[in-house]
């Protein structure tokens, strides 16, 4: 059994900024690939940002130059640093990371970006 538990969402002004944490835990032998989704009320979930074990990102065009992902190995832990934010950034957030015994979830954090 692995579980993920997030971090770091809540109200933010447009411009501020966020830091999102995601740790797992449970029977892991290795991870491999980590990212970050959102769902917005009324839209597909979608990529934000993923990296890979080694450590190659990919990005969400919409959130490039904004938002920088990262990894801890040692605790099992991605981020997601979230600059410059937008009022369409609003939405629940997602972690995800795929493991030896599968692909599992958070979850979910809310951002709201909103004066």
């Amino acid at each position: 059994q692995v579980q993920l538990v997030e971090s770091g969402g809540g109200l933010v002004q447009p411009g501020g900024s966020l830091r999102l944490s995601c740790a797992a835990s449970g029977r892991i032998l290795s991870i491999y690939g980590m990212g970050w989704y959102r769902q917005a009320p009324g839209k597909q979930r979608e990529s934000v940002a993923r990296i890979t074990s080694g450590g190659s990102t990919n990005y969400l065009d919409a959130v490039k130059g904004r938002f920088t992902i990262s990894r801890d190995n040692a605790k099992n832990t991605v981020y997601l640093q979230m600059n410059s934010l937008k009022v369409e950034d609003t939405a629940v957030y997602y972690c995800t990371i795929v493991t030896d015994s599968g692909a599992y979830w958070g979850q979910g954090t809310q951002v709201t970006v909103s004066s």
